[in-house]
Order: structure tokens, then C-alpha cells, then sequence
């Protein structure tokens, strides 16, 4: 623990025993785990380093299991021995699965009077010189403890925690080597900004000295926080979990008050939430600079870092990226007969020369099979422009619908944007449709098979002969290959409705579905948002309209029509029929015959937040559904929120599933909003395009959330003609959804990791496994703190 000098305080935070500070009651050691003790010659140092290691039940010393790794640091005056009392919790927490099993290293750091706290000494005075504790903990021990035991030697699974002194270690690890740490538990830090007081520990045992001056205050600065801080790269992500007790020793001058380490932790915890790349969570206990809080802060903060820690060894995530350095998005992917494709992405500035008009433009890419890129254009206004999909059209030509932002005439609405661009990238024509006094809104959109394009989205005014049924309702249109409006229909209920997905049917008419907040027309609502689906004829007829649902909130995001009816998948926040849900959102996928009647439904999920995004054909009549997810399949997961495909039989059975993505936010934004698209590229492989704030292997990301694209196999050739564009209308074939990294796609950015040959023949093997700061954004709490 961090001592004060001078002050009363010192009796009052007396040890007892062996230097450890008298603890609540702790339940019994599990008796499948085991303490081993270690050591290892430091050559920074110049002698021993000894640890202690909390190795969990069943650990298994061949290697065939990997673990995570926590690192706990003790405090000023304390030994290794102090963390030990926490293994108990461990069992506790391991057994009851509110943590993995993980490995535990105790170091000891007796140095400088064991006031080192953790850095690197320039002491050269008095009887004990300084070492370097921090080059030894940071390049020595770590590399230990990943040759000795069965640890995962990633950042990504790798946690630094410390209370006291050891907590200002684990952060200035934390933040100063973000190859080693992506997450942290800080417990009462003994932080201070700018300078520590007069009688704190930080300046009596020479840990910020230089030469004969036992504290400097230049060499303070330029270790701590803020420091590193103003130095952090937000594309190495970071999770603190930071605790203290309101009852921490009072520093009898009121000019010293900011300096009281409740104070200080309250301004470290609202200076780590404003850095681009960290996340944190605050806990105020009733409780003094004691093992009372320092063992509930640990009990609560391994809890929360555990939903960031990635439990197994993460496969690579190959692909390629794009992005500006504002927050960018995906906008569809078309795959083409030659194997390259074209892809939309809305870039907040200028990308690869394109663009920049203002707001959000739609930057449309066509790339070669071996993923050059063959031109790029632009659909850019002063306001925002943003695609929803891509899908081809004659002449090898594409066309793209969405949205536009319009100023009418002082009325600044959004209308539906839907443009063609030819084949060498000309937009030859462009369209806006909705009502100037309303916004309008495209989500989806599908080829129509005669060149032009239909379109699903929403409208919150009345379209020319149609009548609106109160709120927001869905809206079809229909467009043909010159851009002229043949049909637009509007259908809704009383309250908010939208239509989210489009995909051609096989005669020629249209599906679309999305989501209705009460009774669509000739159906009765279950309760919230249901789902629904309806089927239009090729000149605008009403054909069917089916709804679903349950009393939470339920929504189609994808259809992919079959030569038979029609596949949907989307999420719900209950059970569709009969399903056992595993709680919070789950992913679904249902089937209906041509004249709506439902065949099967399949609901999956975890116990977070699982939805589906995208569908593409599989082998046999099957699909694979391509979706978002903020927990963990038994496949594992990368973290924050991950892309997952799930491969189905004909008859709606799971036969095969995977997660992949980085450490960060993949394939939704920061409202959980899926942003992934699917298109097959009738190889055996589709594209998947979507959002991530983290960046695939091999690349940047250029500021908050970029565009990654990479393939995953779903088996044989089964491609549907037409589709490809929308959210959930990929083309597609599909059995056995491995990701495979880019395969050849490379893009403005380039070809990241891998060549093709060597990916499909490791396709096989690789497991991706699917973790903001700004970047994976859950919401901060603070509790309030008594002073």
C-alpha cells in the first residue's frame, strides 16, 4: 500500500501480522487450485525477481488450454503475499462463471524500501540506488510467464491491476504499453496531477528521482498519466475498471485537498473517458485505503473487465479497410462475375481522392479479382449522403439507394436517394423521392430484374395517392433502369413502422419487411415492435402482409428470397415460437412459403445482445446468416461486440457457426445498430462488408469507425441472380461458414496479411474469433462520492 508520512494517518492504517491489513472473512480456498511460487534473474534489475502464480482448478499444464493472464501489483510497504488473499474470490468468481479460469502472477517488488512504484528509477542516491522495475516487469516477467504456463500472449487477454502504489503501476502499464495490457483494474491509485503533496510516498524513496535528487518533478510528468495519455492511440483500445473508498485519509491542507486520493480518482476517471480509445467504470465504496474496498473493487472490477477479455487464442481477422478520420460507414457490397466487386462506403471526409463535399458521402469502389482497384466515384452533397446497398444493373452498371439529406427551401429533411453508376464509375443519373416537408428514408434495396430497382425504407409525410396511418410508415418503390419512379406504396400502422429489407422474388414482385409499432393492415400486433413481411407484385399490388412477434421488440433486418418463398432473419427480444431464449436481443432466421405461410423458425443467441444482419444462399436449400453479437458463442469471441455466421440446413437446423472481429465494436454502431452486408461471390465464398472501430490484421484504423471487407466460405455455388446489394439480400451461396480473411480483396488501403492461396488453404484451420473507449462504447457509470 501507498504510505503518507508525516501525518497521523500512518497509525491509522497500522499492519497487522505480516504486513498485511486485517481483511473481512474470505471463503476457503478451492482445493483444485494451487499458488506456485517463482523466480527469475532480472538482467534489468541486476538480481532475483520473485512471483507468486494462482493457478485455477483444472488447469492444464500441457498446453492444449490457454488462459488469460492478471497481473496484481501490491502496495507501497506490502509483499506478493498480499494478493494471495484473494484467491478465494477467484474460486468463487471462476466457479460460479461470472469470470474464465484464468492465471494470476503475483510479482514482488521490494525495491527503492518497496516505494519503487513500478517505473523505471534514475536514483543513484542514498543506500538504495533505483532499478529499472519497469523494463523488468514490462520485457522480462511477462515473457516468463508466457514461456512457463499455459497463458494467451495477447493484449487483448491480458489484465494489470494493483491497489495503492500498485495501482498507479498498473496504470502507467496500462497506458504506456498497450502491446502488453487492454485492460486494467486501478483500486485507490496513488495518482496525483500535477505532482503528488509534500508528505506523499511518491517523492520520499527516490522512484521519480534522477541522480542525487531523490524527486524530480520533470521526471514525475513525463511518467504519469496524463502524459501518457495525451500519448495513447485509441487503435489499442483500453478498459479501466477504477474503485476507491470515500472514507480515504483527509490531507489536513487544504491546498493539498485535489490531492486526497478519492479526489484524484475522480479526476482520473473523468480524464480517462474524454481519451479517444478508453473506456472506464467508476465505483465509490463505503470504505476507507483498506482490503474492505479493496477486495469488493476486485470482486466487481475482474467482473467487468471479464466482459472485455478475450478467453481464447484469437485467430487472425484478415481483410482489408477503409475509413477517414471522422466515423465512417458501410454501405453494401456487390460481388461480380470476374470475382472482384463494388462496394459503397459512406466516408465522413475525402477517401482515396473521392469525396469530401461535406457530411457523410457515399464513395462507390469497384475492385478487381485480385483486389486492385479498378475506379472510384463519388455521390456527395454539403449534406449527408449515405448508401444502404449496392446491386447491379445493365451494361455493367450498379445501382446504389439509400438516403440524402436535402435543404428544401429552408426545410432540411432527408429524402430517398437511389443513383446508377456506369461501368468505368460515371453516376450517370441520380433521384430523390419523398415529400420536402417530411423525411424519407431507404434502408434496403434489391435489383428488380428488368435493370431498374426496388427500394424499402420508411416515410414520415404522405406520398403522392397514398394516405399515411399515422407516424412514421414503410415505404416500396420501385424505380426503373433511367431512374423514373413506376410505383411507390406507403403501409403502416398507428404507430412508428419501417421496412428494412427488400429482395426480388422470383416472379418478378418484391418482398420487403422490417418493423411495426402496432397492427399493420389485416394484422393484429403481439405486443411493441413486431416483425413483419409482405409481398408486392411487379406493378405495386399488395399481395400478402404477414406479422409477427412477440410482447418485446422484434424486427426483420434480412430477407433472401428462394426460388419457393422467401428466408428472413432479424432479431427478437423474446421467443418466437416456443424458442428458449438465453436472454437480452437474439438472432433469428424464419422461412415462408410464396404465400406467406411460415415453415420454420431457428432463434439463437448468447445472454447479450445477438441480431441478424445479413443472409446469403447455402448448399441444399440452406443459408447462412451473417449478424452481430455482443457476448460469446461457444466458439469464443474477439470482444466488444463481434460478426458471427450461423450455416442452416433446408429445414432451419444449425449445423455450423463462427465469431469473428477485433477486440473493438465490429458490425454495429455504438446504439447497436447492425451495419454488415453479404454478398456470395459464387466461389464458395460470399464478401461481408460492415463497420468496425477496431482494424483488421495488418491495418490502421484512421479514426473511430472504418469499413472493413473480408470473405468467409459458405460452400457451393448457389448465387441468386439480382441480389447482392441490400442488408440481408445478398446473392449468395452457402454451407459452412468459415471466415477466410480478405481473399485478395485489397481496396484503396491495400492487401492485408496473407496472399489468397495461403488463406484458403489454411481456411480450414482458422477459427476468427469475433471488445468503447470510444471504440467499444458501453456507458459509464460514476457513483457518488462523500468527501
Amino acid at each position: 500500500m501507498m504510505w503518507t508520512s508525516k501525518t497521523a494517518a500512518v497509525a491509522a492504517l497500522a499492519l497487522t501480522g505480516a504486513g498485511i491489513l486485517a481483511l473481512p472473512a474470505a471463503p476457503a480456498q478451492a482445493a483444485g487450485s494451487t499458488f506456485e511460487e517463482g523466480s527469475f534473474e532480472s538482467s534489468a534489475i541486476g538480481g532475483p525477481v520473485d512471483y507468486t502464480v494462482y493457478l485455477p482448478e483444472g488447469y492444464d499444464a500441457s498446453g492444449a488450454t490457454r488462459y488469460p493472464t492478471l497481473y496484481l501489483l501490491h502496495g507501497r510497504g506490502d509483499t506478493q503475499a498480499a494478493w494471495k488473499q484473494v484467491g478465494p474470490d477467484l474460486d468463487e468468481l471462476i466457479a460460479a462463471g461470472s469470470i474464465p479460469p484464468m492465471v494470476v502472477v503475483m510479482p514482488d517488488a521490494p525495491w527503492n524500501e518497496r516505494g519503487n512504484y513500478y517505473v523505471d528509477s534514475q536514483y543513484t542516491g542514498g543506500a538504495t540506488p533505483g532499478v529499472a522495475v519497469e523494463t523488468a516487469f514490462t520485457t522480462e516477467l511477462i515473457p516468463t510467464i508466457d514461456q512457463k504456463y499455459a497463458t494467451i500472449d495477447d493484449r487483448a487477454s491480458r489484465v494489470v491491476g494493483g491497489y495503492s502504489m500498485g495501482g498507479a503501476g498498473a496504470l502507467r502499464y496500462a497506458t504506456a504499453h498497450q502491446d502488453l495490457f487492454a485492460n486494467a483494474l486501478i483500486l485507490s491509485p496513488a495518482v496525483y496531477v500535477p505532482t503528488p503533496p509534500v508528505d506523499s510516498s511518491a517523492r520520499e524513496f527516490g522512484a521519480y528521482g534522477v541522480g542525487d535528487q531523490v524527486f524530480d518533478e520533470q521526471r514525475y510528468l513525463s511518467l504519469n498519466y496524463p502524459a501518457t495519455f495525451a500519448a495513447f492511440d485509441p487503435a489499442s483500445p483500453l478498459h479501466l475498471f477504477i474503485a476507491v473508498g470515500d472514507d480515504e485519509y483527509v490531507n489536513p491542507d487544504p491546498a493539498d485537498a485535489n490531492h486526497d486520493i478519492d479526489y484524484e480518482s475522480a479526476t482520473l476517471y473523468n480524464a480517462a473517458k474524454r481519451v479517444p480509445g478508453i473506456t472506464a467504470e467508476f465505483r465509490v465504496y463505503n470504505g476507507g485505503h483498506d482490503w474492505g474496498v479493496w477486495r469488493e473493487g476486485f470482486r466487481e472490477g475482474i467482473q467487468d473487465i471479464a466482459g472485455y477479455l478475450q478467453t481464447t487464442p484469437r485467430a487472425p481477422f484478415e481483410g482489408t479497410q477503409l475509413g477517414t478520420a471522422g466515423d465512417d460507414r458501410a454501405g453494401g457490397v456487390l460481388a461480380l462475375t470476374d470475382g472482384g466487386g463494388v462496394q459503397a462506403v459512406n466516408a465522413a471526409g475525402a477517401l482515396g481522392g473521392v469525396g469530401g463535399a461535406g457530411g457523410l458521402d457515399i464513395v462507390l469502389q469497384r475492385f478487381a479479382a485480385d483486389g486492385s482497384e479498378v475506379w472510384s466515384s463519388a455521390i456527395a452533397s454539403a449534406l449527408d449522403d449515405r448508401a444502404y446497398g449496392v446491386v447491379a444493373s445493365a451494361d455493367d452498371s450498379v445501382i446504389v439507394g439509400g438516403y440524402s439529406k436535402r435543404d428544401h427551401a429552408g426545410a432540411v429533411n432527408d429524402d430517398v436517394l437511389v443513383a446508377r453508376a456506369g461501368g468505368d464509375g460515371t453516376v450517370l443519373w441520380q433521384t430523390s423521392i419523398g415529400s420536402a416537408s417530411a423525411a424519407d428514408r431507404a434502408y434496403g434495396v434489391a435489383a428488380d430484374g428488368a435493370d431498374g430497382a426496388y427500394l424499402a425504407g420508411y416515410t414520415s409525410g404522405t406520398l403522392e395517392g397514398e394516405s399515411s396511418a399515422g407516424d412514421k410508415d414503410a415505404m416500396i418503390t420501385r424505380v426503373d433502369a433511367d431512374g423514373r419512379v413506376a410505383w411507390s406504396h406507403q403501409v403502416g400502422s398507428t404507430g412508428e413502422d419501417k421496412a428494412f429489407a427488400a429482395a426480388l422474388a422470383s416472379d418478378g414482385g418484391v418482398y420487403v419487411a422490417g418493423t411495426a409499432g402496432a397492427s399493420m393492415p389485416g394484422a393484429s400486433g403481439s405486443g411493441g415492435y413486431d416483425a413483419w413481411i409482405a409481398k408486392y407484385s411487379a406493378d405495386g399490388a399488395r399481395e400478402w402482409l404477414q406479422q409477427f412477434g412477440t410482447e418485446a421488440g422484434d424486427q426483420v433486418s434480412a430477407l433472401l428470397a428462394t426460388p419457393t418463398g422467401v428466408v428472413v432473419a432479424g432479431f427478437t427480444g423474446g421467443s418466437l415460437s416456443g424458442a428458449t431464449a438465453a436472454g437480452g436481443n437474439e438472432a433469428f432466421v424464419r422461412s415462408f412459403d410464396a404465400s406467406g405461410t411460415a415453415l420454420f423458425t431457428t432463434q439463437l443467441g448468447t445472454a447479450d445482445d445477438d441480431r441478424g444482419a445479413a443472409l446469403v444462399a447455402g448448399a441444399d436449400g440452406g443459408v447462412v446468416l451473417v449478424g452481430h453479437t455482443a457476448g460469446r458463442f461457444a466458439e469464443g469471441g474477439a470482444g466488444g461486440v463481434d460478426v458471427f455466421t450461423a450455416t442452416l440446413d433446408a429445414s432451419g437446423a444449425e449445423t455450423a457457426r463462427s465469431q469473428f472481429g477485433t477486440p473493438q465494436r465490429d458490425g454495429a454502431d455504438e446504439y447497436d445498430e447492425g451495419n454488415l452486408f453479404a454478398s456470395a461471390r459464387g466461389d464458395g465464398t460470399a464478401f461481408v462488408q460492415g463497420l468496425t472501430y477496431g482494424a483488421v490484421d495488418g491495418a490502421s484504423n484512421a479514426g473511430s469507425g472504418d469499413v472493413f471487407l473480408t470473405t468467409i466460405e459458405v460452400g457451393v455455388d448457389a448465387t441468386v441472380p439480382g441480389e447482392g446489394g441490400s442488408p440481408g439480400a445478398g446473392a449468395g451461396a452457402g454451407a459452412g461458414s468459415t471466415p477466410v480473411g480478405g481473399s485478395g480483396v485489397a481496396g484503396m488501403l491495400g492487401l492485408t496479411g496473407m496472399d489468397a492461396t495461403a488463406r484458403l488453404a489454411l481456411a480450414g484451420m482458422l477459427l476468427l474469433l469475433g471488445a468503447t473507449a470510444v471504440l467499444v462504447r458501453r456507458r459509464v457509470r460514476a457513483q457518488a462520492q462523500r468527501h
